[in-house]
C-alpha cells in the first residue's frame, strides 16, 4: 500500500499503518491533524523525536517493541475524513522529521532499527513508509526475546572492540607520533580525529544509509551504529583532556577545546549527511540508466531467516573468541613493560561491558522523567552515560596519580581506553545535537550540550582536578 493511499473500510480502527520490508515490526505515532487548519505537530512528539535521534537501546529490538504499547498511532483514516488529503498526510509525516532530508533521492527508505519507542517512526528515515507484505512470514522469523538479545549483544561486542581498535589507531596516527596533529597539552586533544570520523560516519550510516543497513540486518545497523561508532568515539576522553587543561592552569584552553570539539563534531555529522546523499543520488541515477540495483537483487543479501542469523552469529562469536584470544596473548605478554600496547589488548576486554551497559541506558531516552514524562526532549539514557563515564574516568585518572606505579597506570589506562571509552559517545550524542539543532527548538540543542559539558566537568574538578591541587600530585 502506498503511503497516499488509504483504504477505507467501516470496521477500520482509525489509524493508518504499514509496515516496512526489513525484518521490523510497524513504527507508529500518533499526531494531531487538522483540515480547516495547518499542520500541527505536538511538541511531546517532537520532543521524544529529537531525544530518540540517536539511539534506544534494546526498545529497539523486535521482542521489545512488539511489547510495546500500541496506543499511539498515526491518525491517517481519522484525517482523511475530516477532509484532509493523503497528500497533505504525507508532507505532515515529512514535516514532522523536517530537519532531515526531503530530497527525491533519500525519500525511498524507512529505518528498521532506529530508536524510537511505542512503535515510533524514526527521524532518520521516515522520508518514505514501505509497507510490506510479508508480514506473516517476518512474524514466523522473529526470534526469541533470549535470542533477540543474544544477537544483538554478540553485535555490540565485536563492533565495540572494532571501535576502540580504530580509536587507538587514530590517536597514534594523528598524535605526536606520526602526524603531530593532537596531542595531551592542546585544544586539539587526542581523541579528536575519531570523533569526528565516527561522526561524519554517523551522518553516513546512522542517517541516510540506516535503513539500506538495516533492509540487510537490524543487528548489523544496531552493531555498526551504537556498537562501532559509539565506541570509536568518547565523550569521557575529551572531558578528561579539558580537565588535564585546568590542572596545568589552561582555563581557556579547556573552554576552547569544548568549543572546538563541539563545532568539528556538529560539522562533521553534517558534511557526513550531505555526502552521503551526493553518493545516494549518484547509485539511484546510475541505477536507472542501467536498470540495476533490482529489489530482488538486494534481497539475496538479507539475513531474514533463523538459519542466517543463527550463521551470522556463529561467524560473530568465532572472530569475538579470535579477538579475545589474540588479545589475551599479547596481553600477558606486554603487561610487565607497561607500555600503550599492553592498554589497548585490556581494553579490548573490558570494551564489550561499556558497549552493552551504554545500549541498556539508551532506553532512557525519549522516556522523560517521572510519570508525567517531564523534559522529554532531554536523552536522559545518552546523558547518564556520557556523565557516568567522565566522572569515573576522572576518578580513575587520580588514582593512578595518587598510587603512580606501573602496573596501576596499565591496568586504569585500559579501563578508560576501553570500557569508559565504550561507555561514552560523542557520535550519538552529536546525532541528538543534530535533531535538537533542526527541531523547531533548535535551543535545546545548545541547552543539552550545555548540561552534559557542565555536569561532567563540573564533578571531573570535583573528583580530579580538586584531589590534584590540595594533594600535589604530579
Amino acid at each position: 500500500m502506498d503511503i497516499g493511499t488509504v483504504d477505507s473500510e467501516p470496521k477500520r480502527s482509525g489509524s493508518f499503518s504499514c509496515t516496512s520490508s526489513a525484518n521490523s515490526s510497524l513504527r507508529r505515532r500518533s499526531i494531531s491533524l487538522s483540515a480547516a487548519a495547518p499542520v500541527h505537530i505536538d511538541d511531546d512528539i517532537e520532543s521524544e523525536i529529537v531525544s530518540e535521534a540517536g539511539d534506544i537501546g534494546d526498545r529497539a529490538l523486535h521482542s521489545n517493541r512488539n511489547s510495546e504499547s500500541s496506543s499511539h498511532r498515526f491518525s491517517g483514516d481519522h484525517a482523511l475524513e475530516n477532509g484532509l488529503s493523503a497528500s497533505t498526510f504525507k508532507d505532515t509525516l515529512l514535516h514532522l522529521n523536517k530537519y532531515w532530508s526531503r530530497d527525491p533521492p533519500t525519500v525511498t527508505t524507512i529505518s528498521v532499527v532506529t530508536p524510537l519507542p511505542k512503535e515510533i517512526v524514526s527521524p532518520l528515515s521516515i522520508d518514505a513508509i514501505v509497507c510490506s507484505k510479508d508480514k506473516k512470514q517476518d512474524d514466523k522469523e522473529r526470534l526469541s526475546k533470549l535470542l533477540d538479545y543474544a544477537f544483538c549483544l554478540i553485535h555490540l561486542a565485536v563492533f565495540g572492540i572494532l571501535g576502540v581498535l580504530t580509536r587507538y589507531v587514530l590517536q597514534k596516527l594523528f598524535g605526536p607520533g606520526v602526524v603531530g596533529l593532537t596531542n595531551d597539552e592542546n585544544i586539539l586533544y587526542l581523541d579528536l580525529p575519531s570523533n569526528m570520523v565516527g561522526s561524519f560516519l554517523m551522518g553516513w550510516w546512522g542517517i541516510v544509509f540506516k535503513a539500506d543497513i538495516s533492509s540487510v540486518s537490524d543487528y548489523l545497523a544496531i552493531g555498526l551504529t551504537t556498537g562501532y561508532l559509539g565506541s570509536l568515539t568518547t565523550f569521557s576522553g575529551w572531558n578528561q583532556k579539558m580537565l588535564d587543561l585546568i590542572v596545568d592552569g589552561h582555563w581557556v584552553l579547556a573552554v576552547l577545546g569544548f568549543l572546538v570539539g563541539l563545532f568539528l563534531a556538529a560539522y562533521s555529522i553534517i558534511f557526513g549527511i550531505e555526502t552521503a546523499k551526493a553518493f545516494r543520488w549518484l547509485l539511484t541515477r546510475r541505477n536507472v540508466c542501467t536498470g540495476s540495483g533490482t529489489p530482488s537483487s538486494s534481497n539475496n543479501w538479507r539475513v531474514d531467516s533463523f538459519k542466517r542469523h543463527l550463521a551470522v552469529m556463529v561467524a560473530l562469536i568465532l572472530m569475538l573468541g579470535l579477538l579475545w584470544g589474540v588479545c589475551g596473548a599479547l596481553l600477558r605478554e606486554d603487561f610487565s613493560s607497561g607500555s600503550s600496547g599492553a592498554q589497548l589488548w585490556l581494553a579490548c576486554f573490558v570494551g564489550p561491558p561499556g558497549v552493552w551497559i551504554r545500549w541498556f541506558l539508551a532506553r532512557l531516552n525519549g522516556r522523560g522523567l517521572g510519570r508525567a514524562g517531564l523534559f522529554k526532549w532531554v536523552p536522559f539514557g545518552t546523558l547518564a552515560a556520557n556523565v557516568s563515564a567522565a566522572c569515573i574516568m576522572a576518578a580513575l585518572s587520580t588514582v593512578k596519580k595518587a598510587v603512580n606505579s606501573q602496573n596501576c597506570d596499565t591496568v586504569a589506562s585500559g579501563i578508560q581506553l576501553g570500557f569508559l571509552g565504550c561507555l561514552s559517545t560523542v557520535s550519538t550524542f552529536i546525532a541528538e545535537f543534530n535533531a535538537m539543532r533542526e527541531s523547531e527548538h533548535p535551543w535545546r540543542a545548545y541547552a543539552y550540550a550545555l548540561i552534559t559539558v557542565c555536569i561532567s566537568f563540573g564533578l571531573g574538578i570535583l573528583i580530579y582536578s580538586v584531589p590534584v591541587w590540595t594533594k600535589g600530585y604530579r
